[in-house]
């Protein structure tokens, strides 16, 4: 039997958690993390790889960004299609920020990199992790190894990084109305192929066919999707079938799509989620934890860092006597987090095809695409939260 005793326990070595304790790390405070999976799984997790500038300055920060700053693609605009006609957003010109390209698996690989170098503990595989005490000034959590050994972990603060079916959300007690939730009735067929992708700008696309989506994680290696019904298989969609519908919803781009085998495919539902309850006692829950939002527009990494920034510099203060960021933490976070969903969930409307729309709600869609590209004020708001709100 272990037992520890630590300031803060990190449940989850996702990108969240593992950048949570290199934060706290560089302000002298300790922590332990301990993870439902194995690292080779944690590693093996294909995300998402748009970056807000926030998300940059925070891995710079916590001096994780070498080899994102050498390997980085940066992005000046976001392409949207309708019916086959593009329109580029200058983010750039409208914001002066680029938006970064970079692996969320690099992400997470520069980060247990960074905690190994400097001996963070770390308990892999122990997926039966239980809290307890939570409201009291001395929270715990009680966990096996993988070769039998039972931990128990003292700690003054818990940070919940373990995602919508982790222990940290479940742990926290909650009423109906505190969870606010959007089942999207499609979801998005992913394609992972080692081709130069089609376009030098992110691409989304509405169709009459349905949504696509052209993204890329290097120079060489392209990330591309189209919208799927809902109780579609990977099985449903053949390679040859899903490369016809993917050229034919991009339009003229189409053309120039170099297609392969693919590396990875895999199909996610959508949704949206948030709790309002990311706070109970001394667990604070940060990331998939507190809310989920809809892979468009790339928002569900980039929203984990703010939390996992703001819950740092709180936790900061507190190691200092002052607790009032933490009393804040999830006040603070629901704003900008709404916002963020806000904002996913504006794209989603105006870009993806829904069974129960009638001619009037497309000619809406076709109105609000007609708008940006006529608005400077529309495509200012679509770049100032694409290269993400300040946090």
């Amino acid at each position: 039997m272990i037992n520890e005793k630590i300031d803060v326990l990190i449940v989850g070595a996702g990108p969240s958690g593992l950048l949570l304790s290199q934060l706290l790390h560089l302000e002298g405070i300790d922590s332990i993390i301990v993870e439902r999976s194995s690292k080779e799984r944690v590693l093996s997790r294909i995300r998402a790889g748009v970056l807000e500038r926030g998300t940059v300055n925070a891995l710079r920060d916590a001096g994780c960004a070498d080899r994102l700053d050498a390997q980085k693609i940066l992005h000046d605009g976001v392409i949207l299609s309708f019916d086959g006609e593009q329109f580029n957003v200058p983010i750039k010109m409208l914001t002066g920020y680029d938006v970064t390209i970079y692996g969320q698996t690099e992400i997470t690989a520069d980060l247990i990199t960074a905690c190994e170098s400097r001996d963070q503990r770390i308990f892999w595989s122990c997926p039966d992790a239980v809290l307890a005490d939570l409201k009291s000034d001395a929270p715990s959590a009680m966990f096996t190894q993988p070769d039998g050994e039972k931990v128990t972990v003292h700690a003054k603060l818990i940070a919940g990084c373990d995602g919508y079916y982790g222990v940290s959300r479940q742990s926290i007690p909650s009423k109906p109305s505190d969870n606010f939730e959007r089942v999207y009735p499609f979801g998005w067929l992913g394609v992972m192929v080692d081709e130069p992708p089609v376009a030098h700008n992110v691409v989304y696309a509405n169709h009459v066919d349905g949504f696509a989506l052209a993204s890329m994680r290097s120079h060489t290696r392209s990330r591309y999707y189209v919208q799927t019904a809902p109780g579609d298989t990977v099985e449903d969609w053949p390679i040859e079938r899903f490369w016809t519908a993917f050229k034919t919803r991009l339009g003229a781009l189409g053309d120039g799509v170099k297609t392969g085998e693919p590396l990875e495919m895999s199909i996610a539902p959508l949704r949206s989620f948030v709790t309002q309850k990311m706070q109970h006692g001394r667990l604070f829950l940060a990331g998939d934890a507190a809310h989920i939002v809809p892979p468009t527009g790339a928002k569900g990494l980039n929203l984990a860092v703010a939390d996992v920034r703001r819950l740092a510099r709180a936790m900061s203060a507190w190691k200092k006597g002052d607790s009032n960021g933490l009393e804040r933490y999830a006040t603070e976070a629901l704003e900008r987090i709404w916002k963020v969903e806000r904002f996913s969930w504006y794209l989603t409307s105006m870009m993806h095809q829904f069974d129960e729309h009638k001619a009037f709600e497309k000619k809406m869609q076709r109105a609000e695409f007609d708008y940006v590209v006529s608005s400077e004020a529309a495509q200012t708001m679509i770049a100032e939260n694409y290269v993400g709100l300040a946090f």
